[in-house]
């Protein structure tokens, strides 16, 4: 965690929030049943909620808090979360938003890298755990900490880094293939989404490609298709341009990178052949297997 200054101590709220709130552009509305519309900076900053991030980056983990003791649970930091910079709370019912800062952002566009992306995912669901925060939020919309609906609590103008973060969540960090394990695909949330609409779509494309050999517009119309169908599985989908961006980089890996596009139709289908006929194998085995453990069982019941 990077430390504070003097003159940071100095900085009033809006100067506080000017450095840590990056989007330019930002969605905002004074009431999220009403829609969410893009707006210049100053406008959305007279809003009551507004958009956590730019488009094409995350600098703010944030998570929501529905309990009536919010600002405690995430004041109570020693030993359980990292202490967030602030919280932004709900004076009538006491739901909290904590807002963590990192110190170097970490990028959503079709040019990311998707390890750190995954990471950051991770590190917000270990915080979500930690103050057993809301499943469904999606950290598009964050409470406006300017605005006079909210009390707004600064704790702290130091950054953090995802190891740092990680660290002190110790426990409450999920198991490395959390994402996996949820029921439904709405189910992921947050930066979650991303990275959970990235590996399902990657791996449909694979299985798709023999359809599109010499045929690289075709495949990217496919593939664009197929995650827009998934992102809009999702309880709240990403936005669009987040879901185009994904797509095209799932394209340009397979048309630039992969060996499977590069060794041609032919190679291809007969690496899916093989593929398709160990597992037919193994699935005989293990057939065979159970069917003779059933046998043994009859025979000594009898």
């Amino acid at each position: 965690m990077t430390t504070s200054t003097a003159e940071d101590a100095t900085a009033t709220t809006g100067e506080l929030w000017e450095q840590m709130w990056l989007p330019l552009f930002p969605y905002s509305t004074n009431d999220l049943a009403a829609g969410i519309y893009r707006r210049p900076r100053p406008i959305a900053l007279g809003h009551r909620y507004i958009e956590t991030n730019p488009a094409g980056m995350s600098n703010l983990l944030v998570v929501d808090v529905d309990h009536a003791d919010a600002a405690l649970r995430a004041l109570s930091s020693v030993g359980s979360h990292p202490l967030p910079n602030a919280i932004v709370s709900n004076r009538c019912n006491g739901h909290a938003h904590a807002v963590w800062r990192l110190k170097e952002p970490v990028t959503r566009t079709e040019y990311a890298r998707r390890k750190p992306l995954a990471y950051a995912a991770a590190v917000t669901e270990g915080l979500r755990r930690a103050l057993d925060g809301d499943k469904g939020y999606s950290g598009l919309m964050t409470k406006n900490p300017l605005h006079d609906s909210w009390d707004a609590e600064w704790l702290h103008t130091a950054t953090w880094d995802l190891a740092q973060l990680e660290d002190e969540l110790g426990d409450h960090m999920p198991p490395a293939r959390w994402r996996e394990t949820a029921k439904r695909r709405g189910e992921v949330v947050g930066l979650g989404r991303n990275c959970s609409l990235f590996e399902s779509a990657r791996l449909w494309a694979y299985r798709a490609l023999r359809h599109h050999f010499g045929d690289p517009e075709g495949l990217a119309s496919a593939i664009h298709a197929e995650v827009n169908a998934r992102n809009a599985e999702f309880s709240e989908p990403l936005p669009a341009s987040e879901a185009r961006a994904i797509a095209a980089s799932i394209h340009r890996w397979i048309t630039t990178r992969s060996r499977m596009w590069a060794d041609g139709e032919a190679v291809y289908e007969a690496t899916f052949v093989a593929i398709q006929s160990a597992r037919s194998k193994k699935a005989a085995e293990v057939r065979s297997e159970r069917a003779a453990a059933r046998r043994a069982a009859i025979l000594e019941g009898s």
